[in-house]
């Protein structure tokens, strides 16, 4: 079974952000021998005075490709929130399993509003319900299920969201093809913000940190058109914020 698990909101300005609480998490369940787990996508969601975040309001996704019931991810899951989120912080947990085609629309269209749009608990709730998914809080005001919900929404989209990490695959300013880069298993695909695709024997000029996005489903990596020499060139890190 396929399960898409998020968290949301279990930082403060003084810890480590929700990523490296999901990582951990990742790592304990390995241990368990519980299943194989994704890379873990962020998600920007709407920044506004009416809702409370700690500094970016931004959610975190994996799946679990496991044989273990999404019951006993929902009782480890819910204990390791409350033992490891930081004072003051408001965790929501969301648990998803295979959906219907109808189901994953409607929780899409979540996502996609809480990119634009001041939501509540009780909406996130009511959804839960409507689709049958586990959604719980786990401290503070619990506002994170709405973020929780949401980035399993944005993830099912599959055209929001950057990739957790950076990767380290030669010198700034060193040309690679895009056969090559493609043999990493991060790099599920590498295309232009247009969403052209670059072919394998392309010539890329990379930086000496790589971060992927989420499109078209796939871990990408985006890269500007060709220049007047022939050559790709990765999006720099601050044009990776707007994804």
């Amino acid at each position: 079974m396929k399960l898409m698990i998020c968290m949301d909101d279990t930082d403060n300005l003084e810890s480590k952000g929700t990523g490296w609480l999901v990582e951990d998490a990742c790592r304990e369940m390995t241990a368990l021998g519980w299943g194989k787990y994704s890379m873990i996508s962020r998600h920007q969601l709407f920044v506004h005075p009416d809702i409370p975040y700690t500094s970016h309001n931004s959610s975190m996704v994996f799946t679990a490709d496991t044989d273990v019931p999404p019951e006993k991810y929902a009782e480890f899951l819910s204990a390791y929130l409350e033992n490891h989120s930081a004072p003051g912080s408001d965790p929501g947990l969301c648990i998803v399993p295979p959906l219907g085609a109808g189901e994953r629309r409607t929780l899409m269209d979540f996502g996609l509003r809480a990119k634009k749009e001041v939501l509540t608990k009780n909406q996130a709730y009511s959804l839960a319900r409507e689709l049958g998914v586990h959604l719980s809080e786990h401290g503070g005001t619990g506002g994170g299920v709405i973020g929780a919900l949401a980035g399993i929404g944005l993830r099912l989209w599959g055209n929001d969201g950057r990739f957790r990490g950076w990767y380290h695959l030669g010198q700034a300013g060193s040309v690679m093809t895009a056969g090559e880069l493609r043999s990493y298993e991060a790099i599920e695909d590498i295309r232009t913000p247009a969403d052209a695709t670059v072919d394998d024997t392309s010539s890329i000029r990379i930086s000496d940190q790589l971060k992927t996005i989420c499109m078209n489903g796939r871990s990408t990596l985006l890269v500007h058109p060709a220049g007047d020499d022939g050559i790709h060139t990765v999006l720099a890190k601050e044009e990776l914020k707007r994804y």
